[in-house]
């Protein structure tokens, strides 16, 4: 497990420090060291693992081709974010929005923006190194506002590679987007909604 200075997160830790008793979203599975973090600054903590839904969902044969399959398509959508409009103040996606081609991802990111609330913050990490076939994919766990320890789940080939330009877009219909660049080629990106 490697840890990591996280500029992004520090960000989405001061929009919760703003209000007690928010409910957060974290896509990368539940961990007691997030759940701590998180509950322990007062706030409600809901837990899903994405990849490991994106792995069951798609993962016989090339996932990126089972992901344009309209029946596995409902079927993932049927159980992944599964939750009622407007309920979330805060989302941790992490990574894995890199994993899902266009039509899907398009798909996810409205699910994503109408779970979350007027001013709420969604966090987001994706790979800066343009030509890298295979990446690295984590379980990421919140240590303190600043570090993240993240516990390596293997190597993935990307869906699509993401530029300033193209997470703007991917973005557009939220409120704001913020990129952090980072020393290990990583783009975090903080979204308000």
């Amino acid at each position: 497990m490697e840890t990591r200075n996280s500029n992004g997160l520090d960000q989405f830790c001061a929009s919760l420090d703003e209000r007690p008793g928010l409910s957060i979203l974290d896509l990368s599975g539940a961990n007691q060291s997030t759940i701590s973090f998180i509950t322990g600054h007062g706030h409600r903590l809901y837990s899903d693992d994405f990849l490991l839904q994106l792995d069951t969902c798609f993962g016989d044969g090339d996932p990126y081709e089972s992901q344009t399959n309209p029946v596995k398509v409902q079927e993932f959508l049927g159980s992944a974010l599964d939750f009622g409009g407007d309920m979330f103040d805060g989302a941790l996606v992490w990574d894995v929005l890199e994993h899902l081609t266009p039509p899907l991802l398009n798909t996810v990111v409205n699910r994503l923006r109408n779970l979350l609330r007027p001013g709420a913050s969604l966090l987001a990490v994706f790979h800066a190194e343009e030509r890298k076939d295979l990446v690295p994919s984590y379980s990421y766990r919140i240590q303190d506002h600043r570090t993240i320890a993240m516990a390596p789940r293997g190597r993935r080939r990307l869906a699509q590679y993401f530029n300033n330009r193209s997470l703007e877009k991917l973005f557009q219909d939220f409120h704001s987007v913020k990129f952090f660049l980072t020393r290990d080629a990583l783009r975090e990106v903080i979204v308000k909604r």
